[in-house]
């Protein structure tokens, strides 16, 4: 089915951008004014450390500078991420980014300036009420005081800033537009083209001839241009260990840590544990070749249901019931904001051309968050938008709760809330089915979402590790070498199904390792979620997590995850997710021997 045109969709199912501006028009003043408190923030160069009134005044005008122009960019870039093709809000996203860069030198002088303050008379300033507000900013600042340069040094750094931007987005470039699928037959032998949002589809197909033709074609493509794949991410990989360098990190993977307030031993620890559990996912393994019936099981074979009869089809209007009736455990008051989302169009859910490809959420301060959607009406889709909607309400509860300066959570802790929504949606769909096919179903999509968050996730941690790691060493970063640590990590994790030549290009289309050492969190924010999300059904008491979402940025996020009764400095965390793992893998063979 030939994709659509944006301007050809049902608005119905489409973002509404008037909640942020109402018109173009009002966007473009908004701009001006957005362009003009940039200018005017270098009149406090120099001026921070007269009094604490004087450091409050530059500070509430930096952070008023930033809320206009981010509500300015993330307008365009919304607008943009509906079609990367459409040549207007290209223009005007990049207008956004240019003033981004000239806000980040102008305001380059703030943390040097700051950090030259005499620290007593820093810690007197700090005791005024004006300065609340300011107070754990100012702290983290003190924290990097090692890895600050001066204001001429760290305003060359702003400038490249933009210039590091060019190898992610040479890569959303040529994977969501330039980029072009061929045609595979599907399972009723129609001819059908291939995009990113239906590859997933086909590749869970119970057919292994329509799954490997799919794997093959969209592989292939990936494969045409690998050397340049390659060359991109060797230049990301060059950029995020100069700066690490600079700055004067060990390496690119402290520095990226350093930023979260986390210990390298987190990381460690997380792939500590995973090494010493994947036995299970051998086991999980040797279960889906048994019942697929397949003499080998190749990497194609992964993401198709064990139960290829289940008939479990999600309509859009039947997901938004659904996720609604699964997180009643969240209180009455989260369900009135799912209502909300639904009813003010914070969702943007089918496939257009040009659209960019999977999910995601984006919180706009101060308006509500936008939500991007590539629908397909599968159990999948409704597991992305709840997944989605967590999001969302982290980032709706933390805007409502905190000021500008304080409302933007780590990365850390983001993909805590999201999971807990997936959690929460399998187990109200185990609670609430009898059918034994259709509960083996749920329990084999709850141990995918383990082995492609918690497993695949610290494979992905891995690879990135080892390619910043080989940079740091002067290893050369090619097609050949980074296939070769992709294969090898695969082969590992994967110990019983075939790791062919084209899946050691998959790394090619990941398009987080533009964002270095951004997925070990998807896996400790699901074996958070886990244990937070049994916790709330344990006690019957979602408070203290509540009161998490509302944290914002506001602390570090290994102390905000302590709020909601985690400790990620401990290996139980980790460790005890992988138990739910095990214990569900043994529910799901006893069950499919009965079946």
């Amino acid at each position: 089915m030939e994709l659509k045109n944006r301007k050809d969709m049902n608005p119905e199912f489409m973002w509404d951008f008037t909640h942020i501006f109402p018109t173009k028009e009002a966007w473009e003043a908004a701009y001006k004014e957005a362009e003009a408190m940039t200018a005017g923030l270098a009149a406090y160069e120099g001026t921070l450390g007269e009094s604490a009134a004087a450091l409050k005044k530059a500070l509430d005008a930096v952070n008023a500078a930033g809320e206009k122009l981010e509500r300015v960019y993330l307008y365009a870039m919304l607008h943009k991420s509906g079609d990367n093709g459409d040549a207007e809000y290209q223009a005007m996203e990049a207008r956004c980014v240019t003033l981004l860069v000239s806000y980040q030198m102008t305001t380059a002088f703030l943390t040097p300036e700051i950090l030259s303050i005499p620290e007593e008379t820093l810690a007197s300033y700090m005791k005024e009420e004006g300065l609340a507000t300011y107070r754990h900013m100012i702290e983290d600042m003190c924290r990097a005081r090692a890895h600050t340069l001066d204001a001429a040094r760290e305003r060359m750094l702003a400038q490249l800033s933009d210039v590091a931007q060019t190898p992610d987005n040479s890569f959303t470039m040529l994977e969501s537009v330039d980029m072009t699928f061929p045609t595979i037959t599907d399972e009723e032998g129609r001819e059908v083209t291939l995009t990113h949002g239906n590859f997933g589809v086909y590749r869970e197909s119970s057919d292994q001839r329509v799954r490997r033709e799919s794997f093959e074609k969209y592989f292939g493509e990936f494969k045409r241009y690998i050397n340049t794949f390659a060359a991109m991410y060797a230049g990301s990989v060059k950029f995020d260990t100069f700066f690490a360098s600079v700055r004067g990190h060990k390496s690119a993977c402290e520095a990226a840590l350093f930023s979260n307030n986390v210990p390298v031993s987190v990381y460690d620890s997380l792939v500590e544990a995973i090494h010493s559990r994947l036995g299970t996912m051998r086991q999980y393994l040797a279960l889906r070749k048994r019942v697929l019936g397949l003499e080998e099981l190749n990497m194609y074979d992964l993401y198709n249901p064990m139960l290829d009869s289940v008939e479990f089809k999600v309509t859009y209007e039947e997901s938004k019931a659904l996720v609604k009736e699964a997180l009643k455990p969240l209180g009455e008051e989260y369900g009135k904001l799912l209502d909300k989302a639904y009813a003010e169009h914070w969702m943007d859910v089918y496939e257009n051309k040009g659209k960019t490809t999977g999910a995601f959420s984006c919180g706009v301060h101060g308006v509500h968050p936008y939500v991007l959607l590539n629908f397909t009406d599968t159990l999948d889709d409704a597991f992305t938008m709840a997944h989605e909607l967590g999001h969302a309400m982290h980032s709706y509860k933390s805007s409502e709760a905190q000021d500008y300066a304080n409302h933007d959570y780590r990365i850390l802790v983001a993909e805590v809330a999201s999971t807990v929504n997936e959690v929460l949606l399998t187990k109200y769909l185990l609670k609430t089915e009898t059918d034994k096919k259709r509960r083996a179903y749920i329990l084999n999509h709850f141990l995918e979402g383990f082995r492609t968050t918690v497993f695949r996730q610290t494979l992905f941690a891995e690879f990135e590790r080892k390619a910043h790691e080989m940079e740091q060493a002067g290893e050369p970063l090619t097609a050949q070498s980074l296939n070769k640590v992709y294969r090898e990590l695969n082969e590992l994790y994967y110990e019983g199904a075939i790791v062919n030549d084209l899946m050691e290009i998959e790394w090619a289309r990941i398009p987080h390792f533009y964002n270095a050492f951004y997925v070990y969190q998807y896996a400790t924010g699901f074996s958070s979620a886990v244990a937070i999300a049994n916790r709330i059904l344990e006690t019957g008491d979602a408070s203290d997590y509540l009161r998490f979402l509302s944290l914002g940025g506001s602390d570090y996020p290994l102390e905000e995850l302590k709020v909601a009764g985690v400790d990620l400095t401990k290996p139980e965390a980790v460790l005890s997710a992988l138990d739910v793992f095990q214990s569900s893998l043994d529910e799901l063979e006893a069950l499919l021997k009965e079946i």
